[in-house]
Parts: structure tokens; sequence; C-alpha cells
């Protein structure tokens, strides 16, 4: 085996990951009678499993953070069949492109603050999926950011170039 097809991705287990997730997530939905559709895809190297349907806010939670408790379940739960460690990714409503959209452009309006004042800015906490949103955005305007703090409490500082 080459080093290249060490590295690919398994998109068959990826969407064997999202398959167990979404039964997970279906019958989690059941108990609670939530009505949602749900969409699996395989993006990047991980699965993500999105539900998507009307008054879904009540599994998102303030600030994501059901969601991230679900997700965080589910990910067990897929742990549990498969024996591996997953990286899946839940959506509900919308809500993780949402927030994208809102990091990035947040990223923007900091990376611009930043050379215009030159002094390093440190942000709100945020959970790794929106650190890493707007790490990238920084990135993409040219600046150095990094994470600071302790979990929960975990945030990110944009840095002059």
């Amino acid at each position: 085996m080459s080093q290249t097809d060490t590295t690919e991705v398994d998109v068959q287990a990826l969407e064997q990951e999202g398959e167990i997730a979404a039964d997970y997530i279906e019958g989690l939905l059941d108990i609670g009678d939530y009505d949602g559709d749900i969409d699996m895809d395989v993006e990047g190297e991980r699965a993500v499993v999105a539900v998507v349907g009307a008054s879904l806010d009540e599994l998102v939670g303030k600030r994501g953070e059901v969601l991230e408790a679900l997700q965080e379940l589910t990910r067990l739960a897929v742990h549990r069949q498969t024996g591996n460690r997953t990286r899946l990714m839940l959506d509900i409503g919308g809500y993780r492109e949402r927030r994208r959209a809102e990091l990035t452009k947040l990223g923007q309006d900091i990376s611009a603050e930043v050379k215009q004042s030159n002094e390093a800015k440190p942000l709100a906490p945020m959970t790794p999926f929106e650190r890493k949103i707007v790490h990238d955005a920084v990135a993409a305007a040219g600046l150095r950011s990094e994470s600071e703090g302790e979990e929960p409490d975990r945030y990110v500082v944009v840095h002059p170039s």
C-alpha cells in the first residue's frame, strides 16, 4: 500500500457512520415527537447528518448548546457500533450553515479592525467548530490567530501580521 492510499478517505466507512447516526437521530426525533427529515452526506473527511424541518429550534438550543450535546451523543452511538472514534458533524435546521456565515463575517470584520488598530483582539468564547471558522477567515485575511483559554471558555485572539 502506498503512502497516499493510507491517507485516502474511507467514504464507505463515513457513509456507514452517517447511517448509524441517522438511525440514532431518527430514534431521538421519534421519542421527542419532532418532525424532521434527515439528510446524510460526506464532506471532506467527515460524515455530515442534517435534520431539516420546522420547529427544531429546541433541538439547537441557546448558542447551539443542545445541538453540541446531541452531536456528542450521536458520536458516542456511532463509536459504540463501529468501535472507531468519529468526527461526524450534526446540523439541525441549518443552524451550522447560518453560524458559519456569521462567523466568517466576524472573522473578516475583526481582521479589518486588527489591521487598522495594529493591536491583538480577543473574541468571546466559542466551540471548536466556531473557532475553526474564525481561524480560517482570519488566515484568509492574511492575519494570524490562535486559541487561548480552557474549554468551555476557549476563545480566539486575532494578531496583527
